[in-house]
């Protein structure tokens, strides 16, 4: 018989990028007293990965568990970047009700709208919580009529357009029932979530059922499998059997190691959970996202929702330049198949296949982000690879027609700019849908727009609008393509031979275009140094040294200027790159380079 486990509540927190997720998880965290009242914390504790501090951005979902009174909660804080869209589908499957998080300026946005959509799908209940009322420019008021106007737009409900609303300011640590209360603390909060999401249902004598929704990984462990315990309970030592929903190969008899249950930040080990326990389970080796562990008596999977298919793939290599093997740690095929495959046992929206070429992987994944994400990573720990272009992935209709990803973008700018964007925009096949003004100044331009019209955008995009444009895109669905996009309407400035770079050369060569290096940076053929400012490209020496006769002496070098070269970031490059090129990237350095070093090789190349 199903019952209900009063003393736990399960949450997942979703929102738009940047409305404060994290920061309200901190808060929540520090008033349910899982910290020492002396003890120093970090802000955004949960964001735990290098890339996600320095970004300021969540990558990975996240579980943590506080104590209100006498009901654990458990909380899950998700990404609210849409490249990181798989880890929130499926966490929702480990929860029985949602906070929504909205900026009380910025209002609801693409983000929101995609994981508000998720959470309705799945009939769970909604806590809207308006944060950043603390802003001098908020108007929560219009964002809840916002917020209510997407509800009936994704068809919600009567019952769950009747949620609670409540207003927050995470950053200074107190939520409100109602905007004229005083502000205390974050206990209208938490009463909101006891009295408003239900408790975890289940029946306790049933056959044991966990589904898995999330993998961890630890070098000490290996795999942990993250899940709910639906229904029966879980004890260290149980004879399990592991079977999923979707692929019924999978049948294998498991032993449960050890079993974990989150407390605050901690993993701390359990004996025994019961339904409705979010649990860890170490000690399976190929356990997988969608697996469900069962009793063997009597082995049913717990239906799962398919995770969404990549839109956009790069190829990595194995680097071949003249200065390969020189900063990395691992630098062979082997190494870098070893590495990605890895990757796979975390990252269920990531595809890696092999090539016929050893030295070379397609990998596909949910946007540039994703993969830029994995390729700092990888930098880090001691990479050295190059990769290729970022290409979208092409799909036929039954007819035989071509269809690529098409994206829906949201775009706020100042008035004044909004022409070059719609201009941009249009001549990379993108098509205007709807024209209206947001709060302070801005328009909102909605676009539709294929995929791979936007790659390469975001630098020109930030460009364009000085800085004051904000851009928001999500995947929209496969549609007839949309004909050929030029990329780069600039050629590359290409070294002609290997060495160091010197002022003479370097001050002869800025003349032709914008410079990537400076004096004292070593080359080698067949790698670019820079933007022409016209179309082709062009070869240049930037090593030459200055013929010294009596008449010309070496110091009347020193009057000459070099303007400060362009140091591009990791996704300024991967934006810059075209399709005959590579990104060579190194723990220290990331070069830009032609696929074909020979130029003689090269130009036949072109011909062809």
């Amino acid at each position: 018989m199903k019952t209900k486990r009063n003393d736990i509540r399960n949450i997942a927190i979703i929102a738009h990028v940047d409305h404060g997720k994290t920061t309200l998880v901190d808060q929540l965290l520090k008033q349910s007293g899982v910290f020492r009242s002396n003890q120093e914390v970090a802000e955004r504790v949960m964001d735990s990965n290098d890339i996600e501090r320095e970004r300021g951005i969540t990558i990975l979902s996240k579980n943590t568990a506080v104590f209100y009174k006498d009901t654990k909660i458990n909380i899950i804080d998700t990404p609210g970047h849409a490249d990181f869209g798989g880890e929130v589908e499926r966490v929702l499957k480990m929860v029985n009700g949602v906070v929504l998080v909205v900026d009380a300026f910025e209002g609801a946005m693409p983000q929101t709208k995609f994981v508000l959509k998720k959470a309705l799908e799945l009939d769970l209940p909604v806590i809207v919580c308006i944060n950043k009322i603390d802003r001098p420019e908020a108007c929560p008021d219009d964002v809840i009529d916002e917020v209510l106007e997407l509800f009936m737009d994704l068809d919600a409900s009567e019952e769950q357009l009747d949620c609670p609303f409540i207003y927050a300011s995470a950053k200074n640590g107190y939520a409100l029932k109602e905007l004229d209360d005083e502000p205390k603390d974050m206990e209208p909060l938490f009463e909101t979530i006891i009295n408003y999401i239900p408790a975890p249902e289940g029946d306790p004598d049933a056959n044991t059922q966990v589904l898995i929704s999330t993998i961890d990984y630890n070098e000490y462990v290996g795999r942990i499998g993250v899940g709910k315990v639906d229904n029966g309970s879980l004890k260290v030592n149980q004879e399990c059997v592991m079977v999923n929903a979707h692929d019924e190969s999978v049948n294998k008899k498991v032993k449960i190691s050890k079993l974990y249950e989150f407390d605050g930040l901690k993993k701390v080990e359990v004996e025994e959970a019961g339904i409705g326990a979010i649990v860890a389970i170490s000690g399976i080796a190929d356990i997988h996202i969608g697996d469900t562990i069962c009793a063997p008596e009597n082995p049913v999977p717990i239906p799962f929702q398919k995770i969404s298919e990549p839109t956009i793939a790069m190829t990595f290599v194995v680097n071949d330049s003249p200065l390969a093997g020189q900063e990395g740690k691992f630098v062979t095929s082997r190494h870098l198949r070893d590495r990605l495959f890895r990757e796979l046992n975390t990252d269920v929206s990531l595809r890696v296949e092999e090539t016929d070429n050893a030295d070379a992987f397609k990998v596909s994944g949910r946007g540039e982000l994703h993969l830029s994400v994995l390729i700092e990573n990888m930098r880090r720990e001691g990479f050295e690879f190059a990769v290729s272009k970022a290409e979208v992935l092409y799909k036929k209709d039954e007819n035989g027609k071509l269809l690529e990803p098409m994206e829906l973008a949201y775009i706020d700018v100042p008035e004044e700019f909004s022409g070059a964007v719609i201009e941009k925009l249009s001549q990379r096949k993108g098509e205007l849908r709807n024209m209206g003004s947001s709060n302070g100044g801005y328009t909102r331009l909605e676009f539709s727009i294929p995929s791979r019209g936007l790659i390469g955008y975001r630098g020109e995009f930030m460009t364009d609008t000085k800085g004051n444009g904000i851009i928001n895109t999500i995947f929209d669905e496969y549609g007839p393509y949309k004909g050929d996009i030029q990329y780069r309407k600039q050629g590359s400035l290409i070294a002609f031979e290997a060495g160091e770079t010197i002022t003479y050369g370097l001050y002869n060569a800025q003349e032709r275009g914008t410079l990537f290096v400076g004096p004292g940076e070593k080359v080698y053929a067949g790698m670019i140094i820079g933007q022409n400012g016209k179309a082709e490209d062009i070869e240049l020496n930037v090593c030459k040294k200055k013929q010294l006769t009596n008449t010309r002496s070496s110091s009347a070098d020193e009057a000459l200027r070099l303007t400060p070269p362009r140091i591009l970031s990791l996704e300024q490059a991967l934006d810059f790159i075209d399709t005959d090129e590579l990104l060579e990237i190194t723990p220290e350095n990331l070069r830009i380079r032609k696929k074909i070093l020979d130029p003689t090789l090269r130009k036949r190349a072109n011909r062809n």
